[in-house]
């Protein structure tokens, strides 16, 4: 098994952990656990294949797709200088 295969496999093990946190305890590591996943996809895929990359690319983006969501609005929302938050 190679490196790049072995720390996907450890990446995986670490996030089913955080998974079982409570919330409050999961967003330090959590944040680590999604800036790595893309450095590490690529990675895999520049070792065994991008076609390997692509199928991990699908699968990390459905599996943080609502930080992903949140992060997205919050960078359109800086860069446009538009609120899309529901007014109180």
């Amino acid at each position: 098994m190679s490196l790049p295969v072995f720390l996907g496999c450890l990446w995986v093990l670490c996030s089913t952990v955080v998974a079982t946190l409570p919330m409050r305890f999961q967003y330090a590591p959590g944040l680590c656990l999604l800036l790595a996943a893309p450095v590490l996809l690529f990675w895999i895929g520049s070792t065994h294949g991008m076609w390997l990359f692509f199928i991990g690319m699908f699968a990390f983006v459905s599996m943080f797709r609502h930080p992903l969501r949140f992060l997205g609005r919050r960078a359109v929302s800086l860069f446009t200088g538009k609120n899309d938050e529901v007014p109180s």
